[in-house]
């Protein structure tokens, strides 16, 4: 349940379309399953607006199918399964409808719906290195519910490259920066944008990147006012971030 669904069972309630006992009845429901090997937390939506999210890497293909059915069967439209190989998406499609997005490692079942949130956001990178971390950004901005604009291999090496996309940049409401190497992409564009940048450094780059510590180190010391940094790789996190302020 999230809290389109608790709109609409209060408008019907108001409309006579339900009794007041049916509507107890849905919230006494409890607010999550416990399924043994995970615990299904049916009121994430109700509490934070967006419903829970499946992070599939570590989990077996049998425990993510089930936790798919479970959320399913709890009416939860849409579900983002992050990080699962394709031999997974595979086991999963064998029972119930998946898209899977192999670049980004990521499943959607249900649908991507229409964008809510107040502007667009940028998923930009500093280079096509970059793009798988850059399409969970994207995929998960788009399956919150944003309009996102892709601007990909745009880095500091050739700066031009970024500069000619300038009034697309000036027209979001927020902007995911990801690179690698140095991590200098996040301050660039944080000097030019007016609204909030994220950071998300990405492991590519040669010995002393340090599998992406040199670019999280880069952007955490980012000179530019308004940016933030999340995890090593972890578009996921910028794209969910970039959502809550987009949709705020």
């Amino acid at each position: 349940m999230d809290l389109q669904d608790l709109k609409a069972i209060l408008a019907q309630y108001k409309d006579g379309a339900v009794s007041l006992d049916e509507v107890i009845l849905q919230f006494k429901q409890s607010p999550f399953d416990d399924l043994d090997f995970a615990k299904i937390d049916h009121h994430r939506g109700i509490r934070q607006g967006i419903s829970e999210v499946i992070y599939g890497e570590g989990k077996t293909d049998e425990h993510i199918l089930a936790i798919c059915q479970n959320m399913l069967s709890n009416q939860q439209k849409n579900i983002l399964i992050t990080r699962i190989s394709q031999s997974t998406a595979d086991y999963i499609a064998a029972h119930i409808p998946v898209d899977y997005h192999p670049i980004a490692r990521l499943g959607i079942v249900g649908k991507i719906p229409e964008p809510t949130g107040k502007g667009k956001i940028i998923i930009a990178t500093g280079g096509t290195s970059d793009h798988r971390v850059a399409e969970e950004a994207a995929l998960t901005a788009e399956m919150l519910g944003n309009e996102v604009v892709r601007l990909y291999d745009v880095g500091v090496s050739g700066i031009h490259r970024l500069l000619a996309h300038m009034d697309v940049i000036m027209e979001a409401k927020v902007i995911v920066a990801i690179a690698g190497m140095e991590g200098a992409l996040p301050t660039v564009i944080g000097g030019l944008a007016d609204c909030p940048v994220i950071g998300v450094p990405t492991s590519v780059g040669y010995g002393t990147n340090l599998g992406g510590v040199t670019a999280l180190l880069s952007m955490l010391n980012s000179c530019a006012s308004g940016v933030s940094v999340v995890n090593i790789d972890n578009g996921f996190g910028g794209g969910y971030l970039a959502s809550m302020i987009n949709h705020n």
